[in-house]
């Protein structure tokens, strides 16, 4: 039996994708599952999600630390005493420093509410409504030390309506996110991304509508 890639997650918050997750590793076949949990805040949502379903969790308060650098630490020695192989970032509302990014070479993933890379940061559906555009979505990435940088590995388009409020939108958008970030979890799981130039290339592509209802 293939050994199965070992995630940790890192969270803020509510938990959506993270719920996402733990319910695509429950599948027969998955080649990932969740060794551990850890939030910067504590008893947020997430961290309910993961217990109930048996996962182990860790607080790691960021307030508690006077520099990024030794927060940073913590989680590193957190994650590697997990036997973490790829950490996931799930609304998690920390930037992380170049030290630790280097630290994970294409070892950190992150999911962002738009099409990278257009409207990075914060307030993603307000800017994309007040912009115009006629699509928006959804981008999984390799992390890399600037903000919503990196590599990507899969998008999913969400096209903008008229009447959308920056709500609206974000509730069809947060529909592809959870499609997406498991399936961006499996292709790494089964070695079928790599990098080269700045760029992911997937062995085997498909197109994007059996990307979205027939993952590798």
């Amino acid at each position: 039996m293939n050994r199965r890639l070992k995630l940790g997650i890192l969270i803020s918050g509510r938990g959506s994708n993270l719920q996402s997750i733990i319910n695509a590793a429950k599948a027969q076949g998955f080649p990932a599952e969740i060794n551990i949990v850890i939030a910067n805040i504590p008893n947020v949502k997430g961290l309910e999600i993961a217990e109930k379903a048996g996962i182990r969790t860790k607080v790691i308060k960021h307030g508690c630390y006077d520099r990024r650098e030794s927060f940073e630490d913590a989680i590193h020695s957190a994650m590697t005493k997990a036997q973490v192989d790829l950490i996931c970032l799930a609304g998690f509302m920390r930037i992380l420093t170049d030290k630790f990014v280097n630290r994970w070479p294409n070892k950190v993933i992150n999911i962002h509410p738009s099409l990278l890379p257009s409207f990075k940061g914060l307030n993603t559906h307000k800017r994309a409504i007040k912009a115009g555009v006629k699509f928006s979505g959804c981008t999984v990435h390799f992390v890399r030390p600037e903000m919503d940088d990196g590599p990507i590995i899969i998008q999913s388009v969400v096209a903008t309506q008229p009447e959308d409020t920056p709500e609206t939108l974000a509730s069809r958008v947060l529909i592809e996110e959870h499609k997406i970030y498991p399936l961006a979890i499996r292709l790494i799981a089964k070695n079928k991304i790599s990098t080269e130039n700045g760029l992911v290339k997937v062995k085997g592509a498909v197109t994007p509508k059996k990307t979205l209802t027939n993952p590798v």
